[in-house]
């Protein structure tokens, strides 16, 4: 017996369908697909949201420093005028070194949200803005669920549909 569902698909295509299916559950919050994709997406989806509630606070913080060009009130960068050795003049552009503090994750996370990239897709939201499902699973999901231990998805059987009969179902996160 095979350890997942077949879905009458071919490998490539089930799996397309089943990352497509996490994702939007993950950005979304809710899918209506059939009760058998939904069983699939539902243990897929419980086990990253575990991933990420056991992963989300490993992290540490390093400060980094880097250089970037000076510009004026607007927005253009800044030039100051210099004199080679043969005593040809130039313009550069005058930069300033600036320091920032960076979230730097630990292998175990790393892993996890490499892990966890194999399921979900980069996609848009409604308002055509691009969302990466990674950081809000870990920004927003996980915390949600620190203090539950399994049961992150609730499947609601919805009926047949009209075309060929299919039982279908909505999963939402709980």
């Amino acid at each position: 017996m095979p350890a997942n569902r077949k879905l009458g698909r071919a490998s490539d295509q089930r799996m397309a369908i089943l990352r497509n299916l996490t994702t939007a559950l993950i950005i979304n919050g809710k899918v209506v697909t059939t009760v058998a994709r939904a069983k699939e997406v539902s243990k897929i989806a419980e086990r990253l949201i575990s991933d990420a509630i056991r992963e989300k606070d490993n992290y540490t913080s390093k400060e980094i420093s880097f250089s970037t060009a000076k510009l004026d009130s607007k927005g253009k960068k800044m030039l100051i005028s210099k004199t080679s050795r043969n005593g040809a003049k130039y313009e550069v552009v005058d930069r300033e070194v600036k320091t920032r503090v960076v979230q730097v994750d630990t292998p175990s996370r790393l892993a996890a949200r490499r892990n966890m990239a194999y399921w979900l897709r980069k996609s848009h939201d409604s308002e055509k803005n691009t969302v990466n499902p990674l950081n809000l699973l870990f920004n927003d999901v996980a915390p949600k669920y620190a203090g539950r231990v399994g049961g992150y998805t609730r499947i609601i059987k919805l009926g047949t549909r009209r075309g060929d009969a299919s039982e279908m179902a909505q999963i939402e996160l709980v």
